[in-house]
């Protein structure tokens, strides 16, 4: 059995992980499941530089197992590619989604729709057991919307119409399921699993 840290305790992340590398003698813990603490200070400019940090730390505090980590976000491109890696913590508050959106809806008050364009952008960054790292990347194109829609999802959700919806539906407004056919993380976790395989 290989174990795989997920340095996350997002349990939608978690979930999503799980889900798309399925391969067969693989489990996957989280940090919290395995009883670390591990916290590294996210410092870097870019979300692969971020993913790295989190899955170094994971692979060391877990004594060598491998780990794998992520980092996303929005990026408007209004707004010269904000929030991106500060989007979690993009109203001063990490993990504050209500006051991310609001923030954001604010940023974008006075722009017409055809210029509220973005895209979720996620890097995942795996580190085997010997130390070895495999990255991949995905994104999804779309545009922000006027108002917050659905209760599914978290995040930036709700405000996002992506393009294979044809800007009708928020990714707050479909299942787990159809977001993770179509999404940034299930795009990064099929190219990751492409390379792992």
């Amino acid at each position: 059995m290989k174990t795989v840290v997920i340095a996350t305790n997002n349990a939608h992340k978690v979930e999503e992980i799980r889900t798309a590398l399925d391969f067969e003698g693989w489990e996957f813990k989280t940090l919290r499941e395995l009883g670390i603490e591990s916290n590294p200070i996210e410092d870097a400019d870019t979300f692969e530089g971020n993913a790295r940090i989190k899955a170094r730390a994971a692979h060391e505090a877990s004594g060598g197992l491998a780990s794998l980590a992520d980092d996303s976000g929005i990026a408007v491109d209004a707004l010269g590619g904000a929030p991106g890696v500060y989007s979690s913590r993009y109203a001063g508050v990490d993990g504050d989604d209500a006051a991310n959106n609001a923030k954001l809806f604010e940023e974008l008050a006075d722009v017409p729709y055809e210029e509220r364009t973005g895209r979720f952008v996620c890097t995942l960054v795996f580190v085997d057991e010997d130390g070895s790292e495999t990255v991949a990347y995905g994104t999804i194109e779309g545009h922000i919307g006027y108002e917050l829609r659905g209760t599914e999802g978290f995040g930036y959700d709700p405000l996002f119409l992506p393009d294979e919806f044809n800007g009708e539906l928020t990714l707050a407004e479909v299942s787990q399921e159809q977001k993770n056919a179509i999404s940034h993380r299930g795009n990064a976790l099929r190219e990751l699993k492409a390379l792992l395989a």
